[in-house]
């Protein structure tokens, strides 16, 4: 009998993960299930795919199947590990029944390890339904407050005829309070549909922010540019400041500098603890100056006698 190439099956790289080999797996199965495809072939197909996943994603068989590899043959008298002859074991949970429909090669390699019991045959076997995932882009606002907003999405269902296909579905989706960019909200049994009973797969999505006007966001903590007059930075002076919770009063110290940061404790995102908001002195220069401004700049530049400059050494 022929040496089978379960990777070839599966359409994956011998030094695959076990990650990719159950993504292999279920794409092959919502492909070649019995209960949806209308390829010729889908029985064989599915069973081939079952028995090759049946080795590959049990790390035991797979070492055993690695070191026999096309020499097969002159192995056919080795031991299997301790256990094998107690049931097979489910594939990666997703099987509730199976079993008996393995090769002649499979069962050269490895007896009738696990295929006792079960329900007879592969055109039984459940399979869970895909987790997909998607994008929700939101504006920080609704981070901070949190929200409740329709979402229409394209996600994979069967259609009248059993067959496979993309369609829209809208999604009543609850934005939760402090949730940070990059974060991912799971909504249970909103992906692809299962076969043969099994459930379906979970929708996984990953939150963006719109970009905004004032603020800038990394995890819980904002950021703000804060315009600030050059006499508020000479001298010192509370200025408001917005927040996502509403103005506030901020203490600008005496002699500071643009680009010097201050914070505003918990006034970032909410949580426990919340965010911060971190607030960025910017000193601006009013846009036009009056002959007594541009007077009294004078008096100050010979007042100072000050070199912004001289860290340069010019």
């Amino acid at each position: 009998m022929d040496y089978k190439d379960y990777y070839k099956v599966l359409g994956v790289k011998k030094d695959a993960s076990q990650d990719d080999i159950k993504r292999a797996y279920r794409r092959l199965a919502r492909k070649y299930h019995p209960d949806v495809s209308k390829e010729k072939d889908a029985g064989k197909q599915f069973q081939e795919a079952n028995e090759a996943y049946e080795v590959l994603h049990d790390p035991e068989k797979r070492k055993s199947y690695d070191q026999l590899g096309s020499n097969w043959k002159s192995g056919q008298g080795f031991q299997p590990p301790p256990g094998w002859q107690q049931g097979r074991s489910q594939p990666g949970g997703d099987f509730s029944g199976g079993g008996g429909d393995f090769s002649d090669f499979f069962s050269s390699l490895f007896g009738n390890a696990g295929q006792q019991g079960g329900r007879g045959g592969f055109g039984r076997a459940q399979t869970k339904g895909e987790d997909i995932d998607a994008t929700v882009r939101i504006p920080i606002e609704e981070a901070y407050e949190g929200a409740t907003r329709n979402l229409s999405l394209n996600v994979p269902a069967l259609d009248g005829r059993g067959v496979m296909a993309n369609t829209k579905r809208t999604l009543k989706v609850k934005i939760p309070k402090g949730v940070t960019a990059n974060q991912r909200i799971r909504l249970e049994g909103q992906g692809g549909p299962g076969f043969g009973g099994a459930p379906a797969g979970d929708l996984f999505l990953r939150v963006e922010f719109a970009p905004h006007a004032h603020y800038r966001a990394d995890g819980k903590n904002l950021y703000l540019d804060l315009p600030v007059a050059p006499w508020e930075a000479a001298l010192g002076r509370s200025v408001k400041v917005p927040t996502l919770g509403g103005t506030v009063d901020l203490k600008i110290p005496s002699g500071a500098r643009s680009g010097q940061q201050l914070r505003l404790k918990g006034r970032g995102l909410p949580g426990n603890p919340a965010g911060d908001q971190y607030v960025t002195i910017q000193i601006v220069v009013p846009p036009e100056s009056s002959e007594k401004m541009q007077q009294l700049y004078s008096e100050l530049e010979a007042e100072a006698e000050f070199n912004p400059r001289s860290n340069l050494g010019v």
